[in-house]
């Protein structure tokens, strides 16, 4: 059987040898597989999601809702040093965070100090123009509460949701043609849109997870703020 990127099974330092190069993304990997804390899964969703995100939104602090671990927080970091820090928020502070956040500074001494837990609800968190608000599969409609919160700030916002509540999702007139689940993220998009953001659509590979869909936003008058 394959190595599978969608697995839940937990890396240790018996997988250290899977990610033996010299890329950016075995640097992160080996560090993740330190730790012995993280599903393999959740290291390829946080890269993807942030390389991807990395692509289009650069500086500004980080803003990681609904954050569980935190990868994807310092993943954003060190694709960007130019963010002058980085926030993971999430109402219940996993055990394992510290560990992550140790094996990942052992490698990147420049993350000491600029990424942090909050342990506070979505509602307590003030976000700014300058931020990019992510979020890596916040289930149902929280999906919806850190979008409304990055539009609230008029700031950059990527999310890659997951399971679709189809009771308090809006899946607006499409889903005579679509899957409910895809007619809930086609009108995130639109919102998005109406809310004068220039939208982008992607997805990271289906191998990792089937809910795929990566959805970023950027407000239309932020391209001449500096960043």
């Amino acid at each position: 059987m394959g190595f599978s990127p969608a697995s839940k099974a937990r890396l240790t330092a018996h997988d250290l040898g899977r990610f033996s190069g010299g890329t950016l993304f075995d640097r992160v990997a080996r560090a993740v597989c330190r730790a012995e804390c993280l599903p393999r899964k959740e290291l390829y969703e946080a890269w993807e999601v942030g390389r991807r995100t990395r692509r289009l939104f650069r500086g500004g602090r980080i803003v990681d809702l609904a954050a569980g671990h935190g990868l994807l927080a310092h993943v954003m970091t060190i694709l960007d040093a130019t963010s002058p820090c980085a926030l993971a928020v999430d109402e219940v502070e996993p055990p394992s965070y510290a560990r992550l956040h140790d094996a990942l500074v052992a490698e990147w001494p420049a993350l000491a100090g600029r990424v942090s837990f909050a342990r506070v609800g979505l509602e307590s968190v003030e976000t700014q123009p300058d931020d990019v608000v992510v979020s890596s599969h916040a289930c149902g409609a929280l999906t919806d509460v850190i979008l409304d919160r990055a539009v609230a700030a008029r700031a950059r916002v990527a999310v890659l949701p997951c399971c679709h509540d189809f009771d308090t999702c809006k899946s607006g007139p499409l889903r005579g043609w679509v899957n409910r689940a895809l007619a809930i993220d086609i009108m995130r998009a639109v919102r998005l849109e109406s809310d004068g953001y220039e939208v982008w659509t992607q997805a990271i590979p289906a191998d990792i997870t089937p809910k795929n869909r990566l959805l970023l936003g950027r407000p239309r008058d932020s391209r001449s703020r500096p960043r």
